[in-house]
């Protein structure tokens, strides 16, 4: 049963007691993997954390994927969540009662007005960051250092987003709030870190052929927003490289939709034969609708730092999987296979379709995106295969057939 939005997000970041995992050193080529410290049967889940810190990406927040600024819960309710992505507020969905959303518990801050989804969540943020970041009556002022900003950002980063400078503001913001500021530096710290050339291909890939340039600027506007004697190697142009790179490393990609939580609660009603085929009928018909109006930008987004899932090492046959399913930012890490105590957990850096795509390809997008060649049991097994992508792998990229819709839609 998914937990309430106040017993999750006030409390501190980590993976819940009993965890049946943890981290271990495995060497200094390929760092801390995550092992299994029992039997972990397939299917159950191995743990379920919090990010230390968390933030919605700015352009899903421009165009209205309205999400807990905290939790990123979604706010809308499913039928208004569907009427936006369709273009059409006249939908009505059937079933109004499996919608979970709970406005009655929605609250704003009082200065700035931006929206949580409980009371909870407002104090927790208010506690950990959003005391330095609180815009107050500028929130609408392009001239704000913090609106600066964000606006350089989206200049740069465009959809699909895969990162946000507000993580690092959040990260900084944390540690100016903090009592035991080295508390929050050691926990930041503890991180993958990359060498410099590393550094500066994770920014091109971020930025773009001119990240220089842009890497610089944005480090003028984070420090002219953001500048703390406590982190005064955050705002070092090799600080901020190094910074910009933590998060584009390790940031884990967070997903919510009250459609889908939505869609699952149907699924799993009882319903009679007659009834269930048109309800599937009609879901079926609507991810078939959305797709053509809003095309792959079905959920709220943002990103999160996992002390946990950052040790996940990737596979291409992986023994876990991440999900969010109880619409908020607590990962879930879920096995997808029996795994005995002491084996590493891995889960795929890649999606199913990547996945199934040759060793010469599945290796080019993990150099490009992840900046190492994967040796997994399965890529050992095919190093003979030739180092070249098929023609069939390319005209299939970017084709999306009816079932994928729906995993996509519903699987966060």
């Amino acid at each position: 049963m998914a937990a309430a939005a106040g017993d999750v997000c006030g409390s501190a970041a980590g993976a819940q007691p009993g965890a049946a995992a943890e981290a271990r050193f495995i060497s200094s080529a390929k760092g801390k993997g995550l092992f299994a410290t029992r039997s972990i049967r397939k299917g159950e889940t191995v743990f379920v954390e919090r990010p230390v810190v968390a933030s919605q990406f700015l352009w899903n927040a421009l165009y209205n994927y309205r999400a807990c600024d905290h939790c990123l819960r979604a706010l809308e309710t499913a039928e208004e969540n569907a009427q936006r992505l369709l273009g059409k507020s006249s939908l009505v969905l059937p079933h109004p009662e499996q919608c979970s959303i709970r406005k009655d518990l929605h609250q704003q801050c009082p200065r700035c007005q931006v929206t949580y989804c409980s009371a909870e969540c407002r104090q927790a943020a208010l506690e950990q960051y959003h005391q330095v970041l609180c815009l107050g009556p500028s929130r609408d002022d392009p001239a704000h250092p913090l609106n600066k900003l964000q606006e350089a950002w989206r200049n740069m980063h465009y959809p699909p987003e895969t990162s946000s400078i507000m993580l690092m503001a959040r990260m900084v913001a944390t540690v100016k709030q903090a009592k035991d500021k080295d508390w929050w530096i050691k926990a930041f710290s503890q991180f993958c870190s990359k060498t410099a050339n590393e550094e500066e291909e994770i920014a091109h890939k971020l930025l773009g052929d001119k990240f220089k340039g842009q890497l610089e600027l944005l480090r003028l506007f984070f420090t002219e927003a953001l500048y703390d004697e406590h982190l005064s190697r955050w705002f070092t142009p090799e600080g901020f490289r190094s910074l910009f790179a933590l998060v584009g490393t390790n940031g884990q990609g967070i997903g919510t939709s009250s459609l889908s939580q939505w869609v699952h609660a149907c699924d799993a009603l009882d319903l009679p034969v007659l009834q269930r085929e048109e309800l599937d009928a009609f879901i079926d018909q609507l991810y078939k609708d959305i797709e053509k109006e809003s095309g792959e930008f079905l959920n709220c987004e943002g990103s999160g730092l996992y002390v946990l899932q950052s040790c996940c090492n990737h596979s291409c046959i992986p023994n876990a999987e991440t999900s969010f399913p109880d619409n908020n930012f607590l990962l879930h890490l879920t096995a997808l296979e029996d795994i005995e105590a002491g084996e590493e957990i891995c889960i795929s850096y890649l999606d199913c379709c990547q996945r199934e795509r040759s060793r010469h390809s599945r290796n080019k997008i993990l150099r490009e995106n992840y900046l190492f060649a994967c040796s997994c049991p399965k890529c050992l097994a095919q190093a003979d295969d030739p180092d070249a992508t098929s023609d069939e792998e390319e005209e299939g990229e970017g084709e999306t057939d009816d079932a994928e819709l729906e995993d996509e839609m519903t699987d966060v």
